[in-house]
């Protein structure tokens, strides 16, 4: 059977502030969007989407899924998202090795997830 997968390409956060989000999503990955309409914005981070769409009231947040965004120093990228306003939901721990991961809610109580993993890499 030949894999038809091709891989993670892209995480999207609901948000009821398109503007507002777009600004702290700037600062949180040090990025510009390269789409910018009221409808999405996407950033392109290393290889892969995060994407903001217009939160509808009647849509629920949860935190069963969790989407990692690797880091280098992941106390010092705890830390950095804490300072601009995140909340931690988890947090650094030790998962096995050298990999550790930790998971934060952005200003609107989206779950953002980042990992220090050494062995990972993009082929």
């Amino acid at each position: 059977m030949k894999n038809t997968i091709l891989g993670l390409r892209t995480v999207i956060y609901l948000v009821p502030d398109m503007e507002l989000a777009k600004d702290w999503y700037i600062q949180a990955f040090g990025i510009e969007p390269y789409f910018d309409e009221s409808f999405y914005i996407g950033f392109e981070i290393g290889g892969y989407e995060l994407g903001l769409y217009p939160e509808k009231k009647d849509q629920k947040k949860g935190d069963n899924v969790e989407a990692y965004w690797g880091v280098e120093d992941i106390n010092a990228e705890h830390k950095r998202f804490l300072e601009l306003g995140a909340t931690e939901h988890t947090p650094v721990k030790n998962v096995g090795g050298d990999i550790e991961v930790t998971t934060l809610l952005d200003p609107w109580g989206n779950l953002i997830g980042l990992i220090y993993n050494p062995h990972f890499k993009i082929k």
